[in-house]
């Protein structure tokens, strides 16, 4: 993806950095310069984007955009959701552009069953669905140096200074959250879970569960104690309209390049990790052997397939890795890439949207997997959703939101599921649950008054 170059006659500068590219994105966005920011990691490269040049959002019924130079606007929508962002960014008055921002998990209800008659009589999923927005201000920091490119002068100097500053301090001590709540309606849900697979329903759905922080949580500082403890395919952090969110994903759902080779990255099949050098080979021993979670990886990985080959040329499409230990934090994955050429015609918002909701956070098939989800549990918003970053040149890389922390109106709460397949046991899949709340819950700051 290109670097930050939003407007005609951008303002650059480089900057060499000696700090930890953690410091300094976490400094950014405690810096108060901007309201609206978002944070992504990739291999090798971080990006801050600060502020709102241009921005597009999604909701029920109707997509808002609000680009440089002309009125806001507000208009209807039906049909497919990524169609209805590509047609949002197709329009935007900017030669080139990168956007940065988050999609809900609901995304994908409206995708499968969506239409606007049912949204109206409430059949559909609710609320936000997606919010990006193209940056005044982007720092990518790479190879040691910030690369700065904004719209405003002084504003960029003012970054600049902030960036060769050195970022933030070290955080506050943590205050971890007990994980080992809500225990018995969670294990309730799963054996329902299991009947209806038994039954014929479905093959494969993920359950979550909802873990409320019982304090205000300093979001910024959260994210870099949780980042130092998690070895992630993507981390991130973003607070747009008032909402934050922070954390570390452990898998890509969809990286387009421009020259549409696209790539997904399944992850599924869990065991405990960090428990030591003895304990963790055990688990993983387990882990490659145990033959439901062998199963549960490998439907995930025919149905990425399956999805690729809707978008991608003939013969393109290949799986690379497959059934590799993934090591995540306090918990590790059976892995497995499946890439693919987009065939013509097709673009990055085709890939996302073939590949959407992750296959490793819905289940098989997908939209009977949606349709039990919306049954078993709450609204998940963000939680199972992405957060990605998308250009003018067709590139696209998108995180599967796991393993994150997630805070609004001085509330905070933490969320995490297990893939339900006929031979779970409601006792295991809780237990998996508590593994992968631990990649976060140890880390969590509180916010000082």
């Amino acid at each position: 993806m290109s670097i930050g170059v939003t407007y005609e006659e951008p303002t650059r500068t480089v900057v060499e950095i000696s700090a930890d590219p953690l410091a300094v994105m976490a400094g950014l966005a405690g810096s108060g310069l901007f309201d609206d920011h978002v944070v992504y990691e990739r291999p090798g490269s971080w990006t801050f984007a600060g502020g709102t040049l241009g921005e597009v959002v999604l909701e029920d019924g109707e997509v808002r955009t609000r680009w440089p130079g002309t009125e806001p606007e507000s208009t209807p929508w039906t049909g497919r959701p990524a169609e209805a962002l590509r047609a949002a960014f197709a329009a935007a008055p900017l030669p080139v552009w990168n956007a940065y921002g988050w999609i809900a998990f609901e995304f994908a209800a409206e995708r499968r069953n969506g239409t606007a008659a049912e949204r109206r009589n409430g059949t559909a999923a609710e609320g936000r669905l997606a919010h990006l927005v193209v940056p005044r201000v982007e720092v990518l920091v790479r190879d040691g140096r910030a690369h700065i490119t904004g719209v405003d002068a002084d504003e960029i100097e003012r970054v600049a200074k902030l960036v060769a500053a050195g970022g933030a301090p070290a955080p506050a001590a943590a205050s971890p959250v007990d994980v080992r709540a809500g225990g018995d309606a969670y294990r309730a849900r799963v054996a329902r879970a299991v009947a209806d697979i038994g039954a014929g329903r479905y093959q494969k759905v993920i359950v979550s569960r909802r873990l409320d922080v019982p304090y205000p949580v300093d979001v910024p500082a959260t994210y870099v104690r949780g980042r130092a403890a998690n070895t992630p395919a993507r981390s991130f952090l973003l607070d747009l309209d008032g909402f934050q969110a922070t954390g570390f994903s452990p898998e890509v759902l969809a990286s387009v390049e421009a020259d549409g080779t696209v790539m997904t990255q399944p992850l599924a099949g869990t065991r405990a990790f960090g428990r030591g050098a003895d304990a963790d080979a055990r688990t993983r021993r387990e882990l490659e052997s145990d033959p439901k979670e062998i199963f549960e990886h490998a439907v995930s990985v025919r149905t990425s397939q399956d999805e690729l080959y809707e978008v991608c040329a003939p013969g393109s499409v290949r799986v690379t890795g497959f059934m590799t230990v993934k090591e995540r934090g306090s918990v590790q994955h059976l892995g497995s890439s499946v890439s693919g050429v987009l065939a013509p015609g097709r673009t990055c918002w085709d890939a996302l949207d073939a590949l959407f909701p992750g296959v490793t956070a819905s289940g098989i098939p997908k939209p009977a997997a949606v349709e039990a989800i919306g049954g078993l549990e709450e609204h998940r918003g963000l939680y199972a959703g992405a957060v990605l970053a998308v250009s003018h040149d067709g590139a696209l890389d998108s995180a599967l939101v796991l393993r994150a922390l997630y805070s609004r109106d001085g509330r905070a709460w933490l969320r995490a599921g297990a893939g339900i397949v006929s031979g779970s046991t409601p006792e295991r899949e809780y237990e998996e649950t508590c593994e992968k709340l631990s990649s976060i819950a140890p880390h969590v700051v509180p916010l000082s008054r």
